[in-house]
């Protein structure tokens, strides 16, 4: 038998994952159409980032907070394959994207004209579940210092405007942004 590499591996492990992703919701949209199957899509992005989360954060044993939530999307969105740099503001950070995979497979497929739809509210769902189990410090998601951290999104690739800022920042419990 052949041995692979790391990389191998994990290019292997990376397209297993998008293809099983883009599968199923391409069978569920095939038997009860494309709303349908979004908004079951929605509902698997609501509990996959915090498996993830919670799995990067104790195997990197990451601290709550920004801090903890900066290097744990840094390390999620390598593994992932995103281009993407990170860059410090005022109150938090920005992840600069300026190439998103999930996008380039949705070109690559054919579906260019869906993923804005596709982002509006899986991305959205999925960066802001990041950033509820980084908030409050130590100690359990959400609870702690009475913070919470935010997340909005300032650009994105797939309404044309050439990379994603995605801006993650501490808010005070019950303020909104």
């Amino acid at each position: 038998m052949i041995d692979l590499t790391d990389e191998q591996k994990t290019e292997y492990f990376r397209r297993s994952y998008t293809a099983v992703d883009g599968l199923w919701f391409m069978k569920v949209e095939e038997r009860l159409g494309f709303d349908e199957a979004l908004r079951l899509d929605e509902a698997v992005w609501k509990v996959l980032p915090k498996i993830q989360a919670r799995a990067l954060k104790g195997m990197m044993h990451l601290p709550g907070g920004l801090q903890g939530l900066q290097q744990a999307l840094s390390a999620r969105l390598a593994l992932e394959g995103f281009d993407y740099e990170m860059e410090m503001r005022e109150g938090g950070f920005a992840v600069i994207v300026k190439r998103c995979p999930w996008h380039d497979i949705m070109e690559k497929s054919g579906r260019g004209n869906l993923s804005e739809k596709v982002s509006e509210l899986i991305c959205r769902v999925e960066n802001s579940v990041w950033a509820s189990e980084f908030a409050g410090g130590k100690g359990k998601p959400g609870e702690g210092k009475g913070r919470e951290i935010g997340f909005e999104r300032e650009e994105r690739i797939c309404r044309g405007e050439g990379r994603c800022v995605l801006r993650f920042c501490k808010q005070e419990l019950g303020e909104t942004r």
